[in-house]
């Protein structure tokens, strides 16, 4: 009889463990199947990023989630849950979905964006990967133009504030 009492407080306690982990992972916004990579380093050590050299983009998702043959990259936003999530976590997402098909040839159907009161689901077709290279070339051409320009030296007092000044060739004596 002890040993019933023991398997049915064992059952219990496993079914209990596994409805909390459960609940747990709904909570962080992560769809089923196996977390194969995590950036959280709440369970073990970061992982190393994701990277491509052709576009020199890195970059780093939350988790990535293996169900099948699929992988899909979830990032997890704090703060407030805005009604449609934000074009820049949405370009963030895209390139972590990038990164995820260039690094293992499995191009994932979706990324998911998890705030604290709502999960997004957003599909990673060939118009989004466009518009986020388009982005990505638009933004390196800003920077450069940006090098390109001289540095404002106008007001004497933002020059001595500057932390660049003792390197600085330009600076106001």
């Amino acid at each position: 009889m002890k040993m019933l009492w023991l398997a049915l407080l064992l059952i219990s306690t496993a079914v209990l463990v596994f409805w909390l982990a459960s609940r747990q992972r709904k909570g962080c916004g992560l769809p089923g199947g196996e977390i194969i990579y995590s950036d959280t380093g709440l369970w073990e050590e970061t992982q190393e990023a994701f990277y491509d050299s052709r576009l020199n983009l890195t970059g780093k998702p939350d988790y990535v989630i293996r169900q099948g043959y699929t992988l899909i990259p979830v990032e997890v936003k704090t703060g407030r849950t805005p009604i449609e999530p934000y074009d820049s976590h949405i370009f963030q997402l895209s390139a972590y979905c990038y990164l995820v098909d260039q690094a293992t040839g499995l191009r994932p159907p979706f990324g998911v964006l998890h705030y604290p009161k709502q999960t997004f689901r957003i599909d990673y077709t060939e118009a989004m990967e466009n518009a986020l290279l388009a982005l990505i070339v638009d933004i390196r051409e800003q920077e450069k133009r940006k090098r390109d320009l001289p540095r404002s030296h106008a007001e004497a007092g933002r020059c001595r504030a500057c932390g660049f000044r003792d390197i600085c060739d330009d600076r106001l004596h």
